[in-house]
């Protein structure tokens, strides 16, 4: 059982007048806390209602807002072989210009050799092709789709002149770009 302390009946003064607290009233605050109380529950009230009436009044859109139109593309060609000991060939290609062409063979780390091209239609309405070979040495892509950076400075050129001269006559560095002396 809490022990709680019971309000106090008594006189509480108001500015000049005073007002006496009585059991017999339905509450055993002052009536200016009363008002006070009143005023919170308005102004929390006038909040929600605020929340309310900003709130999004479509809850959700119609199906067909936001989706692009989808059109049936009708499939021209798909061949597809697959020998089983790491050689395959497949051709794919679609009536609005999607063209993708790959051969594989097994490559000398036990990865599979790529060479081939995927063509697809671009927003201007000609067409963009990437031709690739992935092998062993990773991924190489060829298209002028890619963009290339811009050329390098003349001291940069400089530099890998350099280095490539200290590397002919044995010159070493560590991880760090560090000079390694062997001798």
């Amino acid at each position: 059982r809490l022990n709680l302390p019971r309000p106090r009946l008594g006189v509480y003064k108001q500015g000049a007048s005073s007002h006496r607290a009585s059991s017999s009233s339905s509450s055993s605050f002052p009536s200016h806390l009363s008002a006070s109380s009143a005023n919170m529950k308005f102004v929390v009230l006038a909040c929600l209602a605020a929340v309310a009436a900003a709130a999004p009044q479509q809850f959700s859109r119609p199906i067909d807002q936001g989706r692009p139109e989808y059109k049936h593309i009708e499939i021209l060609r798909d061949e597809r072989e697959d020998r089983g000991d790491g050689n395959f060939r497949y051709e794919f290609e679609t009536e609005n210009g999607i063209h993708v062409n790959a051969v594989g063979t097994p490559g000398s780390q036990g990865q599979s050799n790529i060479e081939g091209f995927f063509r697809f239609p671009l927003d201007d309405g000609t067409i963009g092709e990437v031709q690739y070979v992935a092998d062993e040495l990773g991924y190489r892509p060829q298209s002028n789709l890619i963009p290339t950076g811009p050329p390098l400075p003349a001291h940069a050129i400089e530099q890998i002149r350099l280095a490539e001269e200290l590397r002919r006559q044995g010159v070493e560095w560590d991880q760090y770009g560090f000079r390694i002396n062997r001798k």
